[in-house]
């Protein structure tokens, strides 16, 4: 017999709106640490990550902070490319990996 946790309460306490709401924000927050712990390991400030991109610091500031709900593809892929990160996609236990050396995602590193 397993022992719910203090989470499982919590979130079995939720209505189906709060649930997606709290999976929505968790979501957010897993990208903001994401992009926070690759950053810190790369050791590269919001500036030189958004000029690398070619993207706007501002995008990168609402990454970070999560405040920033919608972003582009297009934008994400450019920022994984300069993180040196991969983005996978799993369907029925398969992982298809993108290949983000596309042309026309083209960015530069500094």
């Amino acid at each position: 017999m397993t022992k719910n946790t203090t989470y499982d309460k919590f979130f079995k306490a939720l209505n189906k709106q709060q649930k997606k709401s709290f999976e929505d924000d968790y979501k957010d927050l897993l990208l903001s640490e994401m992009l926070i712990a690759a950053m810190e390991q790369d050791n590269i400030s919001v500036r030189k990550l958004a000029e690398a991109a070619g993207v706007s610091p501002t995008i990168i500031q609402g990454i970070r902070s999560g405040t920033r709900k919608n972003i582009t593809m297009q934008n994400f892929v450019k920022i994984l490319k300069v993180l040196d990160c991969s983005l996978v996609i799993e369907r029925k236990g398969k992982r298809l990996p993108l290949n983000l050396s596309m042309p026309l995602l083209e960015t530069k590193r500094k």
